[in-house]
């Protein structure tokens, strides 16, 4: 019998703890499928970040190490200026990443260190029970905005790619989504490009992915993708925001 789909092997072979519809494993997947194709396992290593993504050290065959919360762009630095032949990725949320984390990911990128940045933004904290994030959208109802993200108190959401893209260096900063085959396809091209950019030493890169939270949307996973096409992609459009490794 022809074998035309199978798991990764950079890709343990477990049970995930995420919640039924949740994208983080089609995103674990893509990182897993590149991380094959690149044949860099045996060199790889991830930072895990405080969220529902701190268990991810349990999906990756890779050497994974856990960051306290926000700090996975500094651990990622201290892991890949001990021994610069790592290839070495963060994999984090919005809550992690844009909020407690925003300073190490603003001076890791603004000191051009040579480390690749999934990003994974659901517009709410999921972990911790659906409360707003820095990546909530104006308008968008949380369990701390029950009447809609008001910017006048609240203030407006971090677009983190565009921001990034301003910082002299930063590399490569591209946004995506996992809702739809066509999606998936580009997403794993952006991540591939990530690693690449980082064994050719060509300096900081991320991939922010857009990503789904059905349990505190309130929605059927189906709802969620949809949801997410409507409201996430026109407020983050998606698309290459700064690509300066193209031209080395």
């Amino acid at each position: 019998m022809t074998i035309v789909y199978e798991r990764p092997k950079a890709l343990t072979d477990t049970v995930t703890h995420y919640c039924p519809g949740c994208t983080h494993g089609i995103i674990h997947r893509l990182v897993a499928e590149v991380i094959d194709e690149l044949g860099i396992e045996d060199h790889c290593v991830g930072v895990a970040p405080v969220g529902c993504a701190v268990f991810a050290y349990n999906y990756f065959e890779c050497d994974m190490a856990q960051a306290a919360h926000g700090r996975a762009p500094a651990v990622a630095t201290g892991i890949k200026r001990a021994n610069p032949a790592n290839i070495v990725f963060t994999y984090q949320g919005d809550g992690d990443l844009a909020a407690i984390g925003t300073a190490e990911t603003v001076h890791a990128a603004a000191r051009g260190e040579n480390i690749t940045i999934v990003f994974v933004n659901n517009a709410i904290y999921g972990m911790t029970g659906g409360q707003m994030a820095p990546t909530t959208m104006p308008g968008q109802i949380t369990q701390t905005s029950p009447y809609g993200r008001d910017p006048k108190l609240a203030g407006y959401p971090i677009k983190v790619c565009e921001m990034l893209a301003k910082v002299d260096g930063t590399t490569y900063a591209e946004r995506v989504s996992v809702d739809s085959v066509k999606s998936v396809k580009n997403a794993k091209r952006a991540i591939k490009k990530a690693f690449e950019y980082q064994i050719a030493g060509k300096g900081f890169s991320i991939v922010e992915v857009l990503s789904t939270c059905s349990t505190n949307w309130g929605l059927e996973p189906v709802e969620a993708l949809e949801w997410l096409r409507k409201n996430m992609i026109p407020y983050y459009p998606l698309g290459v925001y700064k690509d300066k490794g193209a031209s080395e």
